[in-house]
């Protein structure tokens, strides 16, 4: 890898259970039309997948990233479940489960896959999961807290912020509406809610930099930004910012300057194999060669890097991820 790597600091995998990974999908969630469309963005079929396993996903990412000349890495990130009054996993009620050991095993096998943990941190033996997860490589923890019914500003969390602050591990937190699965709980994606694990310490990134959604009538953007200068411990990725649902936004957020140091690169792949981020919807923004010439470049990494610096975004903050992440590659 270059001295400072690009790293896209939030990239999904996916499975069903093949090979043994511990992967699953509820059936709702099968049932819905978003899976048909998450597996055609992985570039996968249900057949393929209970033929070669999970890991296949895996495979064409690490294939996908090593043919890229813009991006060296990516921290793929696992999903814990929702978790019951008994502290255990509550698979009825969990639409994916990605488990941290298949993740960091199969992360262990690539030297472009850096592996991003996930712990719910109601389960009764969460302080012991995220040390072993620390052990296994994991460079950051990532709660999606909308679909896992994880409450950040719930203070019986501080045992678990303060030992995130010990270990040095970054907390990708989505902020935001979250709009992937069947349903989800938006108002916990409240970037407000973030004060506690700051005030703990604990650096915060913000996925997506709380681009959509409102709460308590105000845009979460607004609410992120009113957040930024009072905690220095408190970052954003820049992912999904392109996408045909948030036109507009990475310009909105690159005009906040005093934010660049914090803001990290991100694609939320494997959304960046689909439509939904085609060149074509920055024609009023940008000029037609130039979507052209963008939306000519075959590896999804390159034209995403291509089409951000297009945008606006400075080419140093394609460094900071790794400069946050340090030691930990």
């Amino acid at each position: 890898m270059p001295e400072t790597p690009v790293i896209d600091i939030h990239c999904h995998a996916a499975g069903v259970g093949a090979g043994g990974s511990g992967c699953f999908v509820s059936p709702r969630m099968r049932r819905s039309w978003k899976y048909r469309f998450y597996l055609r963005a992985f570039g996968v079929t249900d057949t393929e997948l209970e033929r070669e396993g999970d890991d296949i996903i895996l495979r064409r990412l690490a294939g996908g990233l090593a043919a890229s000349r813009r991006v060296q890495a990516a921290v793929v990130l696992a999903l814990d479940g929702i978790v019951g009054p008994d502290g255990a996993l509550d698979r009825e009620r969990t639409e994916a489960y990605i488990p941290n050991d298949f993740l960091a095993e199969e992360c262990r096998r690539y030297n472009n896959l850096l592996f991003g943990a996930s712990v719910n941190p109601s389960r009764h033996d969460a302080l012991e999961r995220l040390d072993k997860e620390a052990a296994d490589g994991a460079v950051l923890m990532k709660w999606l807290p909308s679909i896992q019914f994880i409450d950040p500003a719930d203070r019986r969390h501080i045992p678990f912020y303060r030992r995130l602050r010990e270990l040095g591990l970054p907390l990708l937190v989505h902020t935001g509406e979250e709009e992937s699965f069947t349903w989800a709980r938006n108002e916990l994606g409240d970037p407000e809610r973030l004060r506690l694990p700051l005030e703990e310490g604990v650096t915060v990134i913000a996925a997506h930099c709380a681009s959509n959604g409102r709460n308590d009538g105000e845009p979460n953007f607004a609410r992120f930004l009113r957040l930024a200068p009072l905690y220095p411990n408190l970052y954003a990725d820049i992912s999904a910012l392109t996408q045909a649902n948030r036109l507009g936004h990475l310009p909105l957020v690159l005009r906040h300057g005093e934010l660049h140091g914090r803001l990290l690169y991100g694609t939320d792949m494997p959304l960046l194999t689909t439509g939904i981020t085609s060149p074509w919807f920055q024609l009023f923004r940008l000029p037609f060669s130039e979507v052209r010439r963008i939306t000519a470049v075959k590896n999804p990494w390159d034209r995403d890097v291509e089409l951000k610096l297009a945008l606006g975004m400075p080419e140093v903050l394609l460094g900071n991820a790794a400069r946050l992440l340090g030691g930990r590659m």
